[in-house]
């Protein structure tokens, strides 16, 4: 009875405040959906790193990431599915019954991941009603003091009680959960879900021969760069080579940029250069290789002991993930406009493996002192601790959400 009440009276309410219409952003892709919620953008950008790593073993699953729809136009993320994407993002539906019922009948995700709380009472039931597995991630004691928790304690307990996981980020909210009906054997105290990065691949055989091609050389790379970089980039290279005569840089124009806004201020500084994409490798002589295509990145990276990440010196650029440098053992030095990942910037610069840089001068310091072998590998050491954080978690979803698709794990609740 108690719980029949409680949900009828929250319906009942709902019905009145909420927006009665859904409009996805797109269509539903033919296969499996994962539907993961973020309850605010906070930490949007460790559940697109999670959601990435998913789909990297799991090829043939879609993963749809809602937001709430302020914070969903707050964060400026595509709402549509890209031909070769496996991600897509969308606003969550409001809370009025109706909504929710076209929510569910179009997406029909083959299971729910939960992060934070901020339960969103009618959305879930729905789905213990249609028998979706569900899991709770980085719940923290402050995702369950709403005014919907405050009003009816005992609806969070019932929403809670089917899911088949609870990863919480504290004893306290062990607790919380286990004083509202969870069953104590589905809760696990966790550390927060955190970005770990993602090693981009790379041909073998092409680490190999370049690494044999280059051995004994310093270098640094120079990555995502925009046109209005590149003067900074060249100078600083140009500086830097005074200490070290046989420095190498590699530059990563941004995607889709003009390459001549790149070969010829490169040619006209009389810098000699190789182009990779053309086939050209570098020799003793060889001062800047050029290479455009983002996907030798995982190369680069694994050959340069120190990354500048483009886009950061110049407003308006979208910028790249820090992580895939760190995780690959390279140094991170950056500009001061990265608010894309902060996050990850921040995380970074705490543990010492990442420095920004300002200008021409202070990129040609940092590029000075960090091709010392030793400095460069301690920063990289530093990395590949903040990498390493919260991989535990990830790597137990990950698990979860392979066995509870792989039809290892049955939900068996039944509905509200």
């Amino acid at each position: 009875m108690g719980r029949s009440f409680g949900l009828a009276a929250y319906r009942a309410f709902s019905r009145k405040t909420s927006v009665r219409t859904y409009k996805p952003s797109a269509p539903r892709p033919n296969g499996t959906v994962l539907w993961i919620h973020a309850a605010s953008t906070e930490n949007v950008l460790a559940i697109e790193d999670l959601a990435a790593r998913i789909c990297a073993v799991r090829h043939d699953l879609f993963v749809l990431i809602t937001l709430p729809e302020d914070a969903l136009l707050a964060s400026q993320r595509t709402t549509v599915w890209s031909p070769d994407a496996q991600v897509c993002h969308d606003a969550t539906p409001s809370e009025h019954p109706d909504a929710v019922t076209q929510f569910w009948s179009h997406w029909s995700p083959d299971m729910v991941i939960w992060t934070w709380g901020n339960l969103r009472p009618n959305v879930l039931n729905e789905g213990h009603k249609r028998g979706c597995p569900m899991v709770l991630v980085d719940a923290d004691s402050n995702g369950f003091d709403s005014r919907i928790d405050r009003w009816l304690p005992e609806l969070s307990g019932q929403l809670l009680a089917p899911f088949l996981a609870h990863f919480v980020r504290s004893g306290t909210v062990l607790h919380r959960l286990e004083a509202l009906g969870v069953r104590l054997q589905t809760i696990d105290v966790t550390p927060p879900l955190l970005a770990g990065g993602q090693a981009l691949p790379c041909a073998e055989s092409d680490l190999t021969e370049l690494s044999a091609t280059l051995t004994g050389r310093p270098v640094w790379l120079a990555c995502n760069l925009h046109p209005r970089e590149l003067p900074s980039v060249l100078g600083a290279h140009r500086r830097a080579s005074r200490m070290s005569h046989r420095l190498l840089l590699i530059v990563q124009p941004e995607r889709d940029s003009d390459e001549v806004a790149f070969t010829q201020p490169i040619a006209e500084a009389e810098f000699r250069y190789a182009h990779w994409d053309a086939g050209e490798e570098p020799d003793d002589t060889t001062q800047i290789l050029f290479a455009s295509d983002p996907r030798d990145l995982g190369l680069f990276y694994r050959i340069a002991p120190v990354t500048f990440m483009g886009g950061s010196l110049t407003q308006g650029c979208v910028g790249r993930n820090p992580f895939e440098a760190a995780t690959l053992g390279s140094a991170v030095l950056y500009g001061p406009n990265v608010r894309a990942f902060m996050p990850f910037y921040t995380r970074l610069a705490k543990a010492g493996a990442a420095r920004i840089v300002k200008d021409e001068e202070t990129l040609a310091a940092a590029v000075t002192h960090l091709i010392a072998p030793d400095e460069a590998a301690a920063m990289a050491h530093a990395g590949w601790d903040v990498i390493s954080q919260g991989a535990d978690l990830t790597d137990r979803v990950i698990s979860l959400v392979q066995s509870v698709l792989d039809g290892e794990m049955e939900y068996t609740h039944a509905p509200t």
